[in-house]
C-alpha cells in the first residue's frame, strides 16, 4: 500500500476528506486529549500537580520526535513545538513552580504567534509552510509540489497565504495574553480545562475564518 507521501494527486475526494480526518484525528490527540486528558487523570490518581503538568508535555515531545523519525521528515513545526516543550520543562525544574509550567503555554503561543507573523517577510509564510502535512496527507508529496509551486507563479496565492497566515498568528499571541492572565489568576487545578476550552472557542472561530477563506479562494487541495 501506498504512503501519503507517495500517493498520487489524483485521489478521490472521500481518500481526501478520510486522510484529512486521520491528520486532524492525531493532531487533537497531541494537542487535545494528551495534555488535558493525562493531567486530570494523573491528578485524579493523586499525582502532584507539578507531575500532572509535566509528564503528559514530555509524552507529546516523544511522540513528536517518533514522528519525525517514522516519516523521515523534519516537520519544522513539529521541531519548533519539541524546543518549547523542552525549554518549559527545564524552567520548571529550575523553579519547580507549577504556575510556570502553566504560563508556558502561555509563552509558547505567544512566540509562535509572533513567529507566524514574522514569517510575513519571508518568502515562506508560516501557512505555506504548515499546509504541507495536510497538503501532503490528502493527495501527496507531488501533489504538494503542484500545490506549492503556484507561489511562484500566482501572486493571489501568495497574498491569500499571507493574509492567513497573519490571521492565525494574530489568534495566537492574542490567545497568550488571555493564558498569562488565566495561569495567575484561577485555581491551579482549575487553569489547564479553563485554558483549553477558551483556546477551543479561539480555534473553532479561527478554523471556520480558515475554511470559508480557502474554500472562497480556491486554495483547497
Amino acid at each position: 500500500m501506498n504512503s501519503p507521501q507517495t500517493l498520487p494527486a489524483d485521489r478521490t475526494p472521500e481518500q481526501k476528506r478520510t486522510a484529512a480526518r486521520r491528520h486532524l484525528l492525531r493532531q487533537l490527540t497531541l494537542e487535545l486529549v494528551l495534555p488535558l486528558g493525562g493531567y486530570y487523570a494523573l491528578r485524579a490518581a493523586g499525582v502532584d500537580p507539578w507531575l500532572a503538568l509535566i509528564a503528559p508535555a514530555l509524552l507529546i515531545g516523544g511522540l513528536l520526535a517518533y514522528y519525525a523519525i517514522r516519516q523521515r521528515r523534519l516537520d519544522t513545526i513539529a521541531l519548533f513545538t519539541l524546543t518549547m516543550i523542552v525549554i518549559g520543562t527545564v524552567m520548571t525544574l529550575v523553579t519547580g513552580d507549577p504556575r510556570t509550567l502553566l504560563v508556558r503555554d502561555s509563552w509558547i503561543f505567544g512566540v509562535i504567534g509572533l513567529w507566524m507573523l514574522a514569517t510575513l517577510l519571508t518568502p515562506r509564510p508560516f501557512m505555506r509552510t504548515a499546509s504541507r502535512a495536510i497538503v501532503t496527507a490528502k493527495i501527496g508529496e507531488e501533489g504538494y509540489r503542484q500545490w506549492d509551486a503556484r507561489w511562484d507563479n500566482d501572486s493571489r496565492f501568495r497574498g491569500h497565504l499571507r493574509v492567513l497566515t497573519a490571521v492565525w498568528g494574530t489568534a495566537f499571541a492574542a490567545d497568550a495574553l488571555v493564558r498569562v492572565v488565566l495561569a495567575y489568576t484561577l485555581p491551579i487545578d482549575s487553569v489547564p480545562l479553563v485554558s483549553t476550552l477558551q483556546w477551543l472557542a479561539v480555534l473553532a472561530v479561527v478554523l471556520i475564518f480558515h475554511n470559508i477563506y480557502v474554500t472562497k479562494h480556491g486554495l483547497k487541495a
